[in-house]
């Protein structure tokens, strides 16, 4: 058997709905997983599981959740298993960037924090009993942010500098169960986060792409296919790493 193949396996990825998130989705699709797509918007999710269905035909679950919304991450996992019976891989995707200041108080931090950590324990937590019985793994899409300081972007390093601490905990302290669980961190990314952060896309994405050592800048697929191959029977020795994939910025 291909051991790229994920047949029979269930694999929730919350933000789900565009860029990195709906690429990997489509991803694990095209390998024959059966994909939980989360996110807020609910049209560009039935977009994404009508792609996801075309590639092997096997229907996606779609759920639509506020990850700052306790009940609402709950609901993911009762959905989930109610719907397909298990789960064996949870990609925790969903982010969001503040380009704030110290002086603009602690409403930038509680946010930031809300959706890229506070969830993302939240929601793990409640995984991980299902991901003890399937010998399942878990994936954080973090950020190179969270090994260097960009400025006015304090608080976002903050956030992934501490989801990288969480990944290397849940790796020590879910291996004697035989739970996996990694981290990615990509540099920029060719996705729409700038634009919903209120930044100048085109000219922060020129300005990556002279600062790279490749010269170039990632696109969703390049971060995607790492989180398929740390999913995989492929990374059945990876675990706790925060595998880098940023064209050479942090060296540049």
């Amino acid at each position: 058997m291909n051991i790229m193949d994920f047949k029979n396996k269930v694999v929730i990825i919350t933000g789900g709905s565009s860029g990195i998130g709906a690429e990997t989705a489509i991803q694990f699709a095209k390998l024959s997983a059966k994909v939980v797509i989360v996110g807020r918007n609910e049209e560009k999710l039935k977009k994404v599981a009508e792609q996801c269905e075309e590639a092997q035909g096997i229907k996606s679950l779609i759920v639509k959740a506020d990850l700052t919304n306790d009940s609402e991450v709950k609901n993911i996992m009762e959905e989930t298993v109610k719907h397909f019976g298990q789960i064996d891989v949870l990609v925790n995707n969903a982010g969001i960037v503040a380009h704030t200041e110290i002086q603009n108080g602690v409403d930038d931090f509680d946010r930031v924090f809300s959706t890229n950590l506070r969830s993302v324990y939240l929601l793990t937590s409640l995984a991980v009993p299902h991901l003890i019985k399937t010998k399942g793994n878990i994936v954080n899409i973090s950020s190179v942010a969270g090994q260097k300081l960009f400025p006015n972007l304090t608080v976002y390093c903050m956030s992934k500098a501490a989801l990288d601490v969480f990944t290397k905990g849940l790796a020590k302290e879910l291996a004697p169960s035989g739970v996996r669980a990694n981290g990615v961190s990509p540099g920029p990314v060719k996705t729409d986060i700038l634009v919903h952060a209120g930044l100048d896309e085109a000219a922060i994405m020129k300005n990556w792409e002279k600062s790279s050592l490749l010269g170039k800048i990632c696109v969703s697929r390049d971060i995607a296919d790492m989180v398929l191959y740390l999913a995989s029977d492929k990374g059945n020795s990876i675990t706790g790493s925060i595998n880098v994939i940023d064209n050479g910025r942090l060296l540049a």
